[in-house]
């Protein structure tokens, strides 16, 4: 009974200084979850006609978005797929834009403010509250610890005593006082979501601390360290001979040649001192199982590579962080999922308070 008081009087205390930022963050997580459906049915420059022939070479695509924009950057360039458009990310007066292009034909489609977009400041708000990133995304990653101490602890006051009792916490008797239904919503709704939660929030968390990232690799390979994975290709920055090509569109060629099955491609110049990279997804607007490979950026040769299927469990669980914490990684079945689930996370602080409020009046009226 002690250990029970110490964990409900924990339980409380903790809901009550992280309840506010759980139910932002949870709420803006749900809105999150089909950004991408809902931007395809409300923006026409998102998809575009297949037709049968080669994309338009990225270098071309490079010099179009120079042209349009002289103080634009144009270093990273892809290619979402056979019906979307190729996009080059840029830098223009400081601020981030996607540059959208007709991956056939090279026509220009649109501007679009990163900055400005409705869903980059619902994902600002989900990741750092509006406030400067390393304030903000550690005042996020607290609380989402808070909250996972939060689930276990609610599990242990969710646990009945005997086992007869055990049907009367797995079901809200709705035809009871509405005060009765809150404080079992709060509890059943708790504890059948709790799981699923628990692995929305612990990926969540490899977005505001690197540990929680070198973490899920630790847990992939099973506590075995590969140092070929922290293998940067070495430039030679006094090489002057380079290629009549564009190194870029010699290495995204390579890279369409080496996994000619998948979809969505991208290709990174980094300057004459670093590698130009390049990386692949089977699927379109599916950000996993990606394969990555290193050119070098004078000549465009091969310097290495890293596909999908010849990389350890540990940088697979990693890189299939991000649809794991969207319910990505199982389609649009896992997007409805993670939606419902985010939506009943946001309920339980709200829920949580409602019975704080209702026992501490109880108690004034006494």
């Amino acid at each position: 009974m002690n250990f029970k008081k110490s964990i409900r009087f924990l339980h409380k205390w903790l809901g009550l200084t992280s309840g506010l930022i759980v139910f932002i963050v949870s709420i803006t997580g749900s809105i999150f979850c089909f950004h991408d459906e809902i931007k395809d049915l409300t923006r026409d420059y998102r998809k575009v006609k297949v037709e049968s022939k080669s994309y338009v070479l990225a270098s071309e695509l490079q010099s179009k978005a120079k042209e349009l924009f002289p103080t634009a950057t144009a270093d990273m360039i892809v290619f979402y797929g056979k019906d979307r458009p190729a996009i080059v990310y840029s830098s223009i007066n400081d601020k981030p834009y996607n540059l959208y292009f007709n991956p056939y034909s090279g026509k220009f489609l649109k501007q679009e403010s990163i900055e400005d977009d409705f869903f980059a400041i619902v994902e600002d708000l989900h990741m750092h509250l509006w406030l400067p990133p390393e304030i903000g995304k550690h005042i996020v990653g607290i609380s989402t610890i808070i909250f996972i101490v939060m689930l276990l602890s609610g599990i242990i006051l969710w646990w009945p005593k005997k086992r007869k009792d055990l049907k009367n916490r797995i079901k809200i008797k709705w035809k009871a006082k509405w005060r009765r239904v809150n404080y079992d919503w709060h509890n059943v709704t708790g504890f059948y979501i709790s799981l699923f939660v628990l692995v929305i929030a612990l990926t969540g968390l490899t977005f505001s601390y690197e540990w929680m990232h070198k973490t899920m690799y630790f847990v992939g390979n099973l506590g075995q360290d590969n140092p070929k994975d922290d293998f940067s290709p070495a430039i030679d920055a006094t090489l002057t001979t380079s290629s009549k090509a564009n190194p870029m569109d010699i290495a995204l060629s390579q890279a369409f040649k080496i996994k000619p099955d998948d979809e969505m491609f991208f290709v990174w110049y980094q300057g004459e001192k670093a590698a130009i990279i390049t990386g692949s997804y089977p699927d379109a607007m599916d950000f996993d199982h990606q394969s990555n490979l290193d050119f070098h950026p004078k000549t465009g040769e091969l310097l290495s590579s890293n596909l999908y299927e010849n990389k350890n469990p540990g940088t697979q669980l990693q890189e299939m962080n991000y649809g794991l914490h969207t319910g990505q990684f199982f389609g649009i079945t896992g997007k409805i999922i993670a939606f419902i689930l985010s939506l009943f996370a946001a309920a339980l602080p709200v829920t949580g308070f409602i019975i704080f409020w209702g026992r501490r009046n109880k108690k004034a009226k006494k």
